[in-house]
């Protein structure tokens, strides 16, 4: 307890799933959290639930005109930020008509769902340099995806936003440091982990129950992940554990990217080696 005490930090999309989820052990590990999020009801009751110094504000991550605000209110009233958690995202699968596959994807659908996914992760990348440079030594989190390191055919635009991600936090992490800045920033590769991200694609009852059994059949350890497995990764690289750390990615996907799970089995008497 109190990895974080002292630091103020921002989550986007702390409404629900991941970003609840590390707001939620932010304030337990001491910090300061403001969380933001589309839904402001949703957001206001979490926030009033986490309690403490915690606080809530709306934002949409792609719209720069929100980050300006978001910024004058921050530096108002903490003048500085200490920890920036760009997780706010979307599969595009609720919020956009599609398709989302590489040869028949609606264009119009693919800006959208790279303007919450990229966009929002690079303005939120500068309003957090320009929020934390003043800090005694800052973190910027960016949460990616296994789908930012693999191609996911039914989910092209997905695929393409995480994976910029993943670059944009090296070029963000070399650029602090090039600046002399106190920022250190990292990106988070989330796989199968059971968020409301994942209603829309398992359907319901058994349909749903079959869905899942295939997904965790897939997975190395067999199951599927939760929140809090993600935010215990968050809170090390916000914390000052990580003074080190600077543009890598740590994958937490119950070993999906390690590979086949199956291996060749050893001859009577052979080395396995």
């Amino acid at each position: 307890m109190g990895r974080l005490t002292g630091k103020t930090a921002l989550v986007t999309g702390a409404a629900r799933g991941i970003g609840l989820c590390v707001a939620q052990l932010f304030a337990e590990e001491g910090a300061t959290v403001v969380l933001s999020d589309l839904n402001d009801e949703r957001g206001e009751a979490e926030a009033d639930r986490i309690g403490g110094t915690s606080v809530y504000r709306h934002l949409d991550v792609a719209r720069e005109q929100d980050w300006l605000e978001l910024e004058a209110d921050l530096l108002a009233e903490h003048g500085t930020l200490d920890i920036v958690v760009n997780n706010a995202g979307n599969t595009g699968f609720v919020e956009t008509a599609g398709p989302h596959d590489p040869e028949h994807l609606d264009l119009d659908s693919w800006h959208q769902v790279h303007a919450t996914n990229l966009d929002g992760v690079a303005l939120g990348c500068k309003y957090g340099i320009r929020l934390c440079k003043t800090s005694k030594a800052a973190s910027i989190v960016n949460i990616s995806s296994r789908s930012g390191i693999v191609g996911i055919p039914g989910a092209a635009a997905y695929a393409s936003s995480k994976a910029a991600v993943r670059n944009h936090t090296k070029s963000v992490a070399l650029y602090c440091a090039d600046q002399g800045y106190p920022i250190r920033c990292n990106s988070i590769h989330p796989a199968a982990i059971m968020t409301p991200m994942w209603d829309a694609m398992l359907g319901e009852g058994d349909v749903r129950a079959a869905q899942m059994e295939a997904i965790e059949n897939g997975i190395p350890l067999k199951k599927m992940g939760e929140p809090l497995d993600v935010a215990y990764a968050v809170v090390y690289l916000a914390s000052d554990e990580a003074k080190y750390v600077t543009g890598i990615e740590i994958h937490i996907d119950g070993g999906i990217l390690a590979g086949a799970t199956s291996a060749p089995k050893a001859a009577d008497g052979d080395s396995a080696n």
